[in-house]
């Protein structure tokens, strides 16, 4: 299912800290990293499936009141990293709402079994070659 911004900014929460790492006087005085949360259990985006397919899948990153924390400190400006932030999300609830298709069982074709049945006889062929028959 594809979420819009919009739609999941609604449910979202953001709290900005002060970063560490480069950016030298910047980082001192400007609050440039952004946690964002989504709280899943009364989310109103999600139905019920897709909240235990959730919490089952991203349980490592949602903690026990059912918070998924994504957090962003990569660049110096506060904006971006709500950006970036953002952009994690949607990827990080696309990739754990994502069911692959079920695979279709079919025989194999024609030229495989051919191909199978060559390789067997060749392989049959050096082994009768390499015996050694001393009683002939």
């Amino acid at each position: 299912m594809d979420f819009s911004k919009e739609e999941l900014l609604k449910e979202i929460t953001f709290k900005t800290s002060r970063s560490g790492g480069k950016g030298g006087q910047n980082v001192n005085k400007v609050s440039s990293k952004v946690e964002l949360n989504l709280n899943i259990k009364t989310s109103v985006l999600l139905s019920e499936d897709q909240k235990e397919l959730l919490l089952h899948k991203l349980a490592n990153k949602i903690n026990s009141l059912g918070i998924l924390q994504v957090i962003t400190q990569e660049d110096r400006s506060q904006l971006i990293n709500k950006e970036k932030s953002l952009e994690k999300l949607l990827i990080i609830l696309r990739n754990a709402l994502h069911q692959p298709k079920l695979r279709k069982v079919s025989r194999p074709g024609k030229s495989v079994i051919e191909k199978r049945l060559k390789l067997k006889q060749s392989t049959a062929l050096k082994k009768i070659n390499r015996r050694n028959d001393f009683w002939d």
